[in-house]
């Protein structure tokens, strides 16, 4: 076989040692792409032909993401024979046949790279290191660290690796996937997003929801379309935390939006997908001929009204949403884009509730002077669109209460065509008539400009200017007819309600991050100022008794009550300021030893004027074991990091004036037969408000196995809060006002966390990687009071069970976790059917005899164990994907048993079918025995779940415009093994009553969908 083989006239200046190792490399590259022709021997290979240098000349330097010369990458002709390779410098020539040619640049642990010649003669480019367990990147509060090098307690997780299937939420995304961050979502409202609880209840009186960042700018979980993220990263830890400052002491969780690596063809993605859904569970209420029976032996309350109506049937829907998710993106060496688009519509289980969303993305990212300086701007936002079925929300509860309680022998509507209503019953409406007489639309929008401008002066300095703007939009607007049941019972004649809301957020931040090596020592440093502007306002207003109803909500003014005086309105702003500098210094020696000490000193707008400023310190280490010599050649562990953290974080208060005096003018007194205003003071000045702190210690250890086929980490922690915000009561005087906002509370919380990841399988046509998770929280309050301000009884009680019962849920109590149960402790009935409980010396009583202090503990509503397990299956085109999760060690107060599960609410509609069974294998509840709430009630919460199957398949694809075509089915909600005899266990986890499965909440359900995505 003739072969012809030319020199580069370059290579002639070289040392034989590096033309051979050239060569070799070309050589193997050569093999690679001909090696089937060669062996056929029907043509001859041009190795590099003779006459390519009176070609297409090209030139350039293939560096990595750091900029940094990348020495012996191979750069060749794809589909051709043509090759060449970068010199120590990074430096590369190569000749072309024509500028259609497409050149692919590829070395080893770097993701191979193509790129279209066109008609450039130099063409330089960034290799992207291919991820690793050791290498991988995660987003650090303002930048990225190696994992390897990570000393504070971080999670990340990749898009490859989110929930699959139908999600609603950012959150959703990453449900079960990271230990301690327990997602929650309690129910299947269209317009819901997850709870989030990140290491347990550290505040009183402020919000729990952790920091959201996207690229760097707060927002929330809906703030971008969940198909638009490519990472989730988790700052855990008060070390981590901190350097976030006053909003860090729920955690931090950073959303990274779909970029484009590299050098990057153009190219589409879609992704669309179409669902639809059950309820979870229906609740045993009985049905018409159920009910027929109880009217036949006359029980009180029961009524035949000669119908047999399904009113949950009534009500809810098989319904139909659909999402479509459609991405350009590309780029060239010095211009990067991406363009997003994803469309939401959103059906709910329940009748008209729905979510139409629109989330627009473009960002372009551009570099000049050689790479120094690079620009960045980032347009994005959302339109949304439901339906009101409430005055300013989604949802109005009594619609699903009712369609459970509503007598089933009931018509819908009467032989006139009117609905049926009983206004003689307390809380009872026919729930078709509420979602059918009721016009609403809330109308939301969202649109974040951001901005980034970053010049590196020198090698290793980044100097970073950012700026955004966040503006959002309401308006809402809601409507009861002359026929709803608010004319019925309140004489309302058509209700209306208008309102809006404006919020908009201006941030500032420059950083300047300096990365230095010398010899054995790495440093980088980072020091940086933010200024951040709130404002907020907001306007509503209510009319009634309407001429007509064909205004709707659009001619507020044509209600009589504001004429007389009779419908309220009203108008709020409010302004803060949050700005802060801080500094970070991370220490590395040899990769062995690490170090991380930061600093945040932050001022607010919010707080007292003795406390407007605070610092936030924070300390971490870590010692990679597996560097040292004796672990080095170890063949069985190929990773070990010991490392540890103390943080401090804080939190402000909701409202920016609790510091302030202020006065209300919304009370009137009669003055010589004339209505005067009157000025009332509304707070007390607290000069001494500041923030609430989170100290945190945690100690952590991530460790590999067997060339990291089994990985993971484990985390102890222990964090108190110190000056929690509480309400006091004050006297008056020296107090102009009877209650005080101030700082005296304390709390904590510890726990361990455990995480392990397995490759169970790794070959080429079948891979099987496994996860489990684990986590444990203990919450005890410390303390109610200081030295200035007092809780005497060293508790409160917080949450209501409605009436009629009309009691407190929970009890806050020093030394005890939030969350308790606490009332009466049912032990037994007597013969007549009444409660008899225990007292509070242990002994039996009759309900009808119970004071105040019988009252106990009757468990906690907060989970104790969390437990997720995940499956990622491939073989060959298939995959599958299982998520599993639990929540173990909690209680629940069933609601809806506590109040449809006693004969005596007959007389208020419905009741489930085991309001006559046997209680303690006695006899039933007498049919005059009130509510009450007691322990009977409460039921052990613990599940299992088998949250989310995917399968999928990947369509092999030859010649066609389509690169990629995948179809897959998913179903969520699957299944749940539980002795909790509600709707769904999974219930809220966050405020100071969780574990109250409210009786009007929207329903569960599992969710079924169908999808594809592919690329062009």
């Amino acid at each position: 076989m003739k072969q012809s083989l030319s020199i580069p006239p370059g290579w002639v200046k070289m040392n034989t040692a590096t033309v051979l190792f050239r060569l070799v490399v070309v050589a193997a590259l050569c093999l690679e792409t001909t090696g089937a022709s060669a062996e056929a021997g029907n043509r001859p290979i041009d190795f590099i032909p003779g006459n390519a240098y009176q070609q297409i000349k090209i030139s350039g330097i293939v560096t990595d993401e750091s900029g940094v010369p990348l020495p012996g990458v191979a750069i060749r002709v794809k589909g051709g024979t043509t090759g060449s390779v970068t010199d120590a410098a990074g430096k590369y020539n190569i000749s072309i046949p024509d500028n259609a040619a497409t050149l692919v640049f590829s070395f080893i642990g770097y993701t191979t790279q193509e790129v279209a010649a066109g008609n450039r003669t130099i063409l330089n480019i960034r290799l992207v290191a291919v991820e690793t367990s050791l290498n991988a990147v995660v987003v650090v509060g303002y930048g990225t660290q190696k994992r390897e090098r990570v000393t504070t307690a971080v999670a990340s997780v990749k898009s490859e690796n989110f929930v699959k299937g139908a999600v609603q939420d950012a959150a959703q995304l990453v449900r079960g996937k990271v230990a301690g961050l327990n997602v929650v979502t309690p129910d299947a409202n269209p317009t819901g997003t997850a709870q989030i609880n990140l290491r347990g209840i550290t505040t009183l009186t402020s919000g729990t929801s952790p920091l959201v960042l996207i690229d760097g700018v707060p927002g929330t979980l809906t703030t971008v379309a969940p198909e638009d993220i490519e990472s989730v990263d988790v700052l855990k830890d008060g070390s981590a935390a901190a350097i976030y400052g006053t909003r860090g002491t729920n955690g931090v969780i950073l959303i990274t939006t779909r970029k484009v690596h590299g050098e990057t063809p153009a190219a589409v993605d879609v992704n669309s997908y179409v669902t639809t859904q059950k309820i979870t569970k229906r609740l045993n209420f009985m049905n018409a001929d159920e009910y027929r029976q109880l009217v036949a032996q006359g029980k009180p309350g029961a009524f035949d009204y000669g119908a047999s109506t399904d009113w949950l049937n009534e009500i809810t829907r098989r319904p139909v949403s659909q999402v479509h998710n459609v991405s350009l993106r590309g780029g060239s060496q010095n211009t990067s884009y991406v363009a997003n688009l994803n469309y939401r519509n959103m059906e709910g289980l329940v009748l008209r509730s729905d979510n139409r969303m629109l989330y627009p993305r473009i960002e372009v990212t551009h570099r000049m002077f050689g790479g120094k300086l690079r620009l960045n701007a980032n347009l994005s936002g959302y339109q949304q669109t439901f339906f009101a079925g409430a005055d300013g929300d989604s949802y109005r509860g009594d619609v699903y209460r009712n369609g459970l309680t509503y007598n089933p022998t009931d018509p819908v509507k009467d032989k006139d065509g009117k609905w049926t209503e009983h206004t003689d019953k307390t809380a009872y409406a026919n729930p078709v008539s509420l979602l059918m007489e009721t016009d609403g639309k809330n109308q939301n929008s969202n649109l974040r400009t951001l901005g980034t401008v970053t010049y590196t002066p020198l090698k290793g300095l980044d100097i970073m200017l950012l700026g955004s703007r966040d503006l959002y939009n309401s308006v809402r607007g809601y409507y009861e007819t002359k026929r709803n049941y608010s004319t019925l019972r309140d004489g309302r004649n058509g209700y209306a309600s208008r309102g809006t809301t404006r919020t908009e957020e201006n941030l500032l931040e420059l950083t300047a991050n300096f990365q230095k090596q010398i010899r054995e020592h790495d440093f980088t440093l980072l020091g940086g100022y933010s200024w951040r502007e709130t404002n907020y306002q907001d306007y509503w207003m209510q009319n009634w008794d309407f001429p007509t109803d064909d205004f709707s909500y659009n001619n507020i003014g044509a209600g009589l009550a504001l004429s007389r005086g009779e419908a309220p309105e009203k108008s709020y702003q409010s302004r803060n300021k949050l700005i802060g500098y801080f500094f970070r210094l991370n220490y590395s020696f040899r990769n062995k030893y690490l170090l991380m000490a930061s600093i945040r000193r932050e001022g607010s707008s919010k707080f007292g004027r003795n406390n407007k400023y605070g610092n936030f310190p924070a300390i971490s280490a870590g010692w990679n074991m597996k560097n040292e010599n004796f672990l080095k050649a170890s063949k069985i562990i190929s990773a070990l990091k010991l490392r540890g953290g103390f943080g401090i974080t804080g939190t402000e208060p909701n409202d920016p004036y609790m510091s302030l005096n202020r006065l209300n003018f919304d009370t009137y007194t009669l003055i010589n037969g004339q209505w005067v205003q009157v000025i009332n003071l509304a707070t007390n000045a607290n000069p001494d408000l500041r923030w609430e702190k989170k100290e945190e210690t945690n100690i952590g250890v991530d460790y590999g196995f067997w060339d990291n086929r089994i990985t993971g980490s484990l985390d102890l922690y222990r964090r108190v809060t110190r000056d929690l915000l509480m309400d006091y009561s004050v006297p008056t005087p020296p107090y102009l006002y009877n209650t005080i906002r101030a700082n005296a509370a304390s709390m904590e919380n510890k726990g361990i966390e455990f995480q392990v990841n397995f490759a169970a399988i790794d070959r080429k046509a079948l891979k099987w990687n496994t996860s489990l998770n684990y986590s444990t929280n203990r919450n005890k309050l410390l303390s109610l009071s200081d030295k200035n301000f007092q809780l005497a009884a060293g508790y409160f009680d917080a949450g209501t069970t409605e009436e009629p019962i009309q009691q407190s849920i929970a009890r806050i109590q020093i030394g005890q976790p939030i969350g308790n149960f606490w009332g009466f402790k049912s032990v037994d009935i007597d013969p007549n059917g009444y409660w008899i409980i225990e007292g509070r010396d242990g002994k039996p009583k009759p309900i009808a005899n119970q004071q105040a202090d019988d009252k106990q503990i009757l468990g906690n509503g907060l989970p104790k164990h969390y437990l997720n397990f995940n499956n990622s299956i491939s073989y060959k085109n298939f995959d599958l994907n299982i998520t599993m999760r639990g929540a173990f060690g909690f209680q629940i107060l069933n609601t809806p048993r506590m109040f449809y599960a006693a004969p005596v609410m007959l007389t208020r509609g419905n009741l489930l079918r085991s309001a006559y069974d046997n209680v303690y294998g006695k006899r039933p509840l007498a049919d005059d025995q009130s509510l009450n709430y007691v322990s009977y009630y409460i039921e052990q919460g613990d599940y299992w779940k088998i949250d989310n199957i995917t399968i999928g398949y990947n369509i092999p694809l030859k010649r066609t415009a389509i690169k990629a075509l995948r179809v897959y089915a998913s179903g969520s909600n699957l299944a749940t093994f539980t002795k909790y005899s509600g709707v769904d266990p999974e219930i809220g986890v966050t405020g100071l009553t969780p574990g109250l499965d409210d009786r009007n909440r929207y329903p569960a359900t599992t969710t079924f969908t169908l999808g594809a995505s592919f690329t062009l």
